[in-house]
């Protein structure tokens, strides 16, 4: 039987793109997205609730991800789901449920100044399953 693991959102950026680099130079951006769902009782309040994501862009799409994509932007974007686990020091087990991209269209208007027409980015991505363990970064959340 097949599976599913798409994810498609658009929110926006909770925090700048902080990039690392794995073991071979690959470079890796994360960053925060919120999402946003209002809805109105049946008594007529209105209420509004956040989800915060963690998001993760590999190679070129991270590059893209560190140049453009800003706090506050709105952002679409497609990818999937992936857990990471780690053990810290004191030998807790922590996991992380990561939303990893492989398309990103920019929402907001662009900015006086940028010439480049972004559009929508396609990842060309090394998959996490095919990434070395010791080029997948591994930090407390």
């Amino acid at each position: 039987m097949r599976s599913i693991n798409k994810v498609i959102i658009i929110g926006n950026v909770t925090r700048d793109p902080e990039v690392k680099q794995t073991v071979s130079g690959q470079p890796i951006a994360t960053f925060g997205v919120a999402t946003n769902r209002d809805w109105i009782t049946r008594n007529g309040e209105k209420h509004t609730s956040s989800e915060f994501h963690e998001v993760v862009a590999w190679s070129k799409l991270a590059d893209i991800c560190n140049k453009y994509i800003r706090k506050g932007k709105l952002i679409y974007i497609e990818g999937y789901l992936k857990t990471r686990s780690w053990d810290t020091p004191d030998g807790t087990r922590k996991f992380r449920t990561e939303i990893v991209i492989n398309d990103l269209i920019m929402l907001d208007k662009r900015v006086p100044g940028e010439t480049e027409d972004l559009g929508t980015m396609e990842n060309d991505q090394m998959p996490m399953e095919e990434m070395p363990e010791e080029a997948i970064p591994v930090e407390e959340p």
